[in-house]
């Protein structure tokens, strides 16, 4: 069996307008999307993804039925994970492990901390690597996004954006974007 990864994640942090009330928010993980061969197999009744820390050592396994893709969420930033895959019979008898992938998870999640004043605008502290920079941007529905602005954190590794328009929305909800691969 071929085994290939493809990586994903956003931050969608939404607002409640409350004043005073402080919302922090890191991103749950990364999610590695895996895909493989189909044994030929008339006797395979479905697939188990093995992974784990170390390489030939899987901690952790799920079982995606039979079919031959399956997303892992909630991988922790800076890890580096081995992933292998099994078919199986309606017995349970397990072939040999597929080839073996290995998927080091970026290390530069940021973190968001809203904060709504006192005229309800909202002051978003972006954390993240220092010098890395961020797109903002706002919806109202989670379909539209609108870019309200872009931050550089400092030597710190935070930035304060304030969004004096969020007074104006019912319901706004954001999301931080890194400008760098």
């Amino acid at each position: 069996m071929g085994l290939t990864r493809v990586l994903g994640g956003i931050l969608l942090v939404a607002l409640l307008n409350h004043p005073g009330q402080v919302i922090s928010a890191s991103p749950p993980g990364y999610s590695v999307a895996l895909a493989w061969e189909g044994s030929p197999s008339p006797e395979v009744t479905g697939y188990r993804v093995y992974y784990g820390g170390a390489s030939g050592n899987y901690t952790n396994s799920v079982v995606v039925g039979n079919v031959t893709t399956n997303t892992v969420p909630a991988l922790t930033s800076g890890a580096t994970y081995f992933f292998a895959v099994i078919a199986f019979d309606a017995n349970g008898l397990e072939s040999t492990f597929s080839n073996e992938i290995a998927y080091t998870v970026p290390g530069d999640l940021s973190t968001v901390q809203l904060r709504i004043g006192p005229g309800r605008e909202v002051i978003l502290t972006v954390a993240g690597p220092a010098g890395r920079t961020y797109n903002l941007q706002a919806s109202e529905d989670f379909t539209t996004w609108t870019a309200i602005g872009a931050v550089t954190t400092g030597a710190g590794g935070s930035v304060d954006f304030t969004d004096a328009n969020a007074a104006s929305y019912a319901t706004r909800f954001y999301r931080s974007q890194s400008t760098q691969p």
